[in-house]
């Protein structure tokens, strides 16, 4: 994943998405940046049988992962960046991959683009 994304869609269009039943009102954000809280979907606990409620649930959680290796976690930064054709051989992101999962939505994200000496330039991707 990218170092920003936005989250543009509504809070319905977002359940719907996702498969929540219900879903708080959030404001829409253009740029979200790691460390700051973001929206995920989760696996939720089991339903009952023959209910057709969705089993997943909403949860508020800082953005970056912190692998569960580290001992102390005030001196080590939160990672927040993979390549997906080697993340589940690397040791941070190992366990989560195979057992932690969990659904972030996303409108689009940003990718800088570097020309000569100058400020990069940002583009929006979706």
């Amino acid at each position: 994943m990218c170092g920003r994304f936005a989250l543009t869609a509504t809070p319905d269009q977002t359940a719907a998405l996702l498969g929540l039943a219900e879903l708080e009102d959030f404001p829409a954000r253009y740029n979200i940046a790691p460390t700051q809280p973001i929206l995920m979907a989760i696996a939720g606990p089991p339903r009952l049988p023959g209910s057709n409620l969705p089993d997943r649930q909403p949860m508020l959680v800082r953005w970056g992962l912190i692998p569960t290796w580290v001992k102390d976690t005030r001196e080590f930064p939160l990672l927040f960046n993979a390549r997906s054709e080697g993340a589940a051989e690397k040791a941070s992101f190992k366990a989560a991959m195979r057992h932690r999962r969990a659904l972030v939505p996303a409108s689009g994200f940003y990718e800088w683009r570097q020309t000569g000496g100058k400020k990069g330039q940002p583009y929006w991707i979706r």
